[in-house]
């Protein structure tokens, strides 16, 4: 009995020791807030950039490889510098509004931390941007000529 009862601590004590260690993954780890981003529906030239933060939260410099958009119509920028743990960064993404219609697209992220890339996405609605309506000028005659 004794020997059991001094086996079952020995693995209790084991099982806790183990547990206690830290989990922090080894490596860089890139963690965004957020991988979708939804525009809206917005109007036809409206404003392109939306920006994606993540963070480094491994133990190793995180350093992005490149960033590639599904097609011509989006681009994604960032800064070339490795990440420190801990450290804070972004992804801009510009769309082309002046296309019509709903898009849904994607930006793939190629870092040092897996083989993997991380897919953001963005997605929304353009609509044709009206026409100004200008005021037709009034031919100018002795009741309206401002003498």
């Amino acid at each position: 009995m004794k020997i059991l009862l001094s086996t079952l601590i020995m693995l209790l004590v084991t099982a806790s020791i183990s547990l206690a260690q830290d989990t922090k993954v080894e490596g860089p780890l890139m963690t965004f807030e957020e991988t979708v981003i939804e525009y809206g529906t917005i109007e036809q030239g409206s404003d392109p950039l939306r920006v994606f933060k993540f963070t480094n939260t491994g133990t190793e410099p995180l350093i992005i490889k490149r960033a590639k958009g599904s097609c011509g119509c989006t681009v994604p920028s960032y800064k070339k510098e490795p990440i420190m743990p801990g450290e804070s960064g972004v992804i801009e993404v510009r769309y082309d509004t002046k296309r019509l219609g709903k898009f849904a697209k994607t930006v793939r992220i190629y870092t040092n931390e897996k083989e993997e890339p991380h897919v953001l996405t963005i997605k929304g609605k353009t609509y044709k941007k009206e026409k100004e309506q200008s005021v037709p000028k009034v031919k100018e005659t002795i009741f309206n000529s401002g003498n």
